[in-house]
C-alpha cells in the first residue's frame, strides 16, 4: 500500500498523516497514530472496547515472528477486508481506532510524569558535577607549572 492509496482510503475519515514506519507506514490524525499499513495488511488500533468488533468480523491481532517466537500485538487488529470497499464504514472504524489510541495515551500519562520528575532531577546532578570539574583543574596552578619548567 502506497501513500496515495492510504490517503484515498481514509478520505471519508478526514485528513491523515502518513509516515514511514517499520516495513510500511504509520497513519495518524491530530498527532495520534491509530493505524499501521504493513506488508501483512492494514491494522487499526484497538482496546477492550473495540476488540469485540474485530473478533466479530473474524479479524486477528497483529503478529510478527522473531527467531525464538511469534509475538502478538493485541493493540493493533487487522482491518476487515470488506471495509476496503465501504469508505463510510471504514471511516467509522477509523474514528473508533483513533478514540482507542487516545484512550491509550491517557492511560500512559501518569508514567510519563514520573519519568519527567526523574529527568528534572538529573540536570541538577550534572550541574553539581560540572561545578566540581573547575575545582579539580584549579589545583594545578600556573605557578607550579612555571616552577617545573625552571627547575
Amino acid at each position: 500500500m502506497d501513500r496515495e492509496f492510504l490517503i484515498d482510503l481514509f478520505a471519508d475519515f478526514g485528513p491523515v498523516t502518513i509516515r514511514k514506519m517499520f516495513s510500511g507506514h504509520g497513519i495518524s490524525a491530530d498527532g495520534t497514530n491509530f493505524a499501521l499499513a504493513l506488508r501483512a495488511g492494514l491494522f487499526l488500533r484497538a482496546d477492550e472496547l473495540t476488540i469485540p468488533d474485530f473478533e466479530a468480523e473474524g479479524s486477528k491481532p497483529f503478529q510478527y515472528s522473531t527467531r525464538a517466537k511469534t509475538v502478538t500485538v493485541n493493540s493493533y487488529w487487522e482491518l476487515p477486508a470488506r471495509l476496503f470497499d465501504d469508505s463510510q464504514e471504514l471511516a467509522q472504524w477509523a474514528r473508533a481506532a483513533l478514540a482507542a489510541a487516545q484512550r491509550a495515551k491517557v492511560k500512559q500519562r501518569p508514567r510519563g510524569k514520573k519519568a519527567s520528575k526523574k529527568a528534572a532531577s538529573q540536570p541538577a546532578k550534572k550541574a553539581v558535577k560540572s561545578a566540581k570539574a573547575p575545582n579539580k583543574a584549579s589545583k594545578k596552578s600556573p605557578v607550579r607549572k612555571r616552577a617545573r619548567r625552571r627547575g
